[in-house]
């Protein structure tokens, strides 16, 4: 049986666009830690935020603690965040942080660019560390990329935008296709479990059982669960539950529909299924949570 289908969908979760100095060109912008602190006051970036662009950033020196959907990373020099659009994230104190800030905006890639380097990807991991030629051939990218940024007028315009779309691009290829290191392979997900995941991401709001996306995608339960946990180390169900879950905490930490508003808008039967749902997950009641988070109440650490 399918969830109930949800009606008029809440108000979205409100979003920061991508706002430029004047003058700055191509919907990309090179910044460092201390830029950004001048810029925005630490209250405004330690509350929660959800940019409508990509955030890229490396530390030279330092360290920092970073959200990214309601998980912690601990952030040091040689690791690279990549925040998504759509994603929620709070900043920690940028006082010890010394690197590199990259913003952009997604259309300042080509559609082949974009597919290469796995822009859309949701599923991909927020932070990584590269190593050996990896990490020498990003830094190398990061580099060129920020003395370019900071060029404006030593080209053509066309041209210094043709320039740092090409770098950018460069960049962004080279964290998307680390070389795996040796000892620990890391194979390509299989097509079910993509499809599985693709179908998730767009129907997990009509239903969150695996027999409905089994029927959809014309596998038995028992495949999908087998590539689920081949590739993502979960069980299918839990898999979609993730999802649904997450979407939640994201409405009720931005938002300010009422959790019934929620429950709807997430395809459930009554507000009282919902908050039973939630509840078993996380430990803690929609209201309880949404207090939580608005008073920066401890978010989960990763490991």
């Amino acid at each position: 049986m399918m969830a109930k289908t949800r009606h008029d969908s809440p108000r979205e979760i409100p979003e920061i666009p991508f706002a430029a100095p004047a003058g700055t060109p191509a919907g990309i912008e090179v910044m460092s830690p201390a830029e950004l602190r001048r810029r925005v006051s630490g209250h405004t970036l330690g509350r929660p935020q959800r940019p409508d662009f990509h955030h890229l950033l490396t530390l030279t020196a330092g360290d920092l603690w970073h959200v990214v959907d309601f998980t912690g990373y601990a952030l040091r020099p040689g690791s690279w965040l990549w925040v998504r659009p759509g994603q929620v994230q709070q900043w920690g104190d940028l006082s010890r942080a010394e690197g590199t800030l990259i913003l952009f905006r997604q259309d300042a890639l080509d559609p082949a660019t974009a597919t290469a380097a796995r822009v859309d990807d949701p599923h991909a991991p927020a932070v990584t560390t590269p190593v050996a030629a990896d990490a020498e051939a990003v830094t190398m990218a990061a580099e060129h990329l920020s003395r370019e940024f900071r060029a404006l007028g030593h080209l053509p315009l066309e041209a210094h935008i043709a320039a740092l779309r090409h770098l950018l691009a460069v960049l962004l290829l080279r964290l998307a296709h680390l070389t795996v290191p040796v000892g620990s392979p890391a194979p390509e997900p299989d097509e079910t479990y993509l499809r599985f995941r693709d179908a998730v991401e767009r129907h997990f709001t009509a239903t969150r059982r695996v027999e409905d996306y089994a029927h959809l995608l014309g596998y038995s339960g028992r495949t999908l669960a087998r590539a689920t946990l081949a590739n993502a180390g979960l069980s299918a169900k839990e898999f979609i539950d993730r999802r649904v879950v997450l979407e939640a905490k994201r409405l009720l930490a931005h938002g300010d529909e009422t959790a019934a508003q929620i429950s709807d808008h997430l395809g459930f039967v009554t507000p009282s299924q919902f908050s039973k749902y939630f509840t078993q997950r996380t430990g803690r009641s929609p209201i309880d949570f949404r207090r939580g988070i608005r008073g920066l109440d401890g978010p989960t650490r990763a490991k």
